[in-house]
């Protein structure tokens, strides 16, 4: 159950830091870090908003990290990757991009904290002068931490509101004619996938120009397939999908996978997300890991 804010709105208790550097988030993380790189090779500014941005940074060695061990199985596993990019058992150039921000993060760290960046502390990394990004956490103490985190930062803006309701009042962003919406809800709502289906034509209507991009559990098929019909059978086109799932994805009560809809993908991004997914496969994966990049509605 959510809890009553002192608005009487429900929010949700879902907290991320138990599951923060899981493969879903490597998996997600890469796939972002890999937009807005594509975004910075044109030289005119940019925005991102995260819908659903949690702390920014995670303690890896805290109690609640430890006591699921979840991250052990994601960036745990290519913390040790090498580096050099001639070796045969070396990541994917997408994602030693996105572990070189991870070790870097973890140097400039404190000692004997072992920090995981989330979304927009990835992102903050990546911006320009011009860009911007625009963080939404409805949580008070993670909203409070991130508020801590950017407190020097003017590219970077926090609200205390919903995510779903910021892409109504927040877009199209003021700063910039280009940019992306990333939408990674925690899922605890039964509704979930129509709710972020709406979202996403939301975005798209008020954001012609932008990437839209949502996440997704793949736990069975059903609601993945019924989630990409509505947007189907409601018109959207553009939509390119990503999934990387470690085991068939037949038991509903497992996270057997993770998912990426893309609205609006940057021009060939289909090509480097199939290098990134297939490098992710070999370092994530324990023989029955798959990775699909498929056009659900082409252009």
């Amino acid at each position: 159950m959510g809890w009553i804010n002192l608005w009487g709105r429900k929010s949700v208790n879902y907290r991320h830091s138990y599951h923060a550097g899981n493969f879903a988030d490597v998996m997600k993380h890469v796939v972002l870090m890999a937009l807005v790189e594509v975004l910075r090779r044109k030289p005119s500014p940019f925005c991102v908003l995260d819908t659903h941005a949690g702390t920014g940074l995670y303690d890896l060695s805290s109690i609640q990290a430890q006591s699921t061990g979840e991250w052990r199985d994601g960036i745990g596993r290519l913390l040790d990757a090498p580096s050099h990019p001639t070796s045969a058992a070396a990541p994917a150039p997408g994602v030693e991009n996105w572990l070189r921000i991870i070790r870097t993060v973890m140097r400039d760290e404190q000692a004997g904290r072992l920090s995981y960046p989330g979304s927009p502390a990835l992102v903050a990394r990546l911006l320009r002068p011009g860009d911007s990004l625009i963080c939404c956490e409805l949580h008070p103490e993670d909203q409070q931490t991130l508020r801590h985190l950017f407190r020097h930062d003017r590219h970077v803006s926090v609200h205390g509101r919903d995510g779903y309701e910021a892409i109504t009042a927040l877009l199209p962003p003021r700063q910039a004619k280009r940019g992306l919406v990333f939408m990674d809800p925690p899922f605890e709502r039964g509704d979930e996938f129509q709710r972020l289906a709406t979202a996403i034509m939301t975005a798209r209507q008020r954001f012609p120009a932008g990437i839209v991009a949502g996440w997704y559990p793949i736990k069975h098929r059903a609601p993945v397939r019924a989630f990409v019909n509505t947007l189907k059978d409601a018109g959207q086109r553009k939509l390119l999908t990503l999934e990387l799932t470690l085991r068939p994805p037949l038991d509903p009560s497992r996270l057997n996978g993770s998912g990426i809809i893309i609205a609006n993908p940057p021009f060939r991004f289909e090509e480097e997300a199939r290098t990134i997914l297939t490098s992710l496969c070999h370092f994530l994966g324990d023989g029955q890991a798959e990775s699909h990049v498929e056009w659900a509605v082409p252009e």
